[in-house]
């Protein structure tokens, strides 16, 4: 039992480690044309989001709202990738039993 509990706190640090780790991590990505550009971190947490004013004018609200959510998404692909790339450079996620 005591043993379990060891392997939960170390799992939990290990965890939190991790979410550290992935705060510092960074990633860009953009859409139409770079008039839309989000910075989001390892954790998926946008950072910054920037809208070229031209896009801003209401005849372009759709144009806009899509190209933001082409944007959001690569960010999220990005990140996405950074969390495995980082999961691996720290030795993987030691889960006993799932051999992660």
């Amino acid at each position: 039992m005591f043993e379990k509990i060891k392997q939960l706190k170390k799992l939990h640090d290990q965890a939190g480690q991790m979410k550290e780790a992935l705060s510092q991590e960074t990633v860009q990505a953009g859409s139409a044309h770079g008039k839309i550009n989000v910075v989001m971190n390892g954790n998926q947490e946008i950072l910054a989001l920037y809208i070229d004013k031209e896009l801003l004018s209401p005849d372009k609200k759709d144009e806009t709202e899509k190209a933001i959510k082409e944007a959001v998404n690569e960010a999220i692909k990005k990140s996405q990738k950074a969390m495995a790339q980082k999961i691996q450079s720290m030795g993987g996620l030691n889960i006993p039993g799932l051999g992660l």
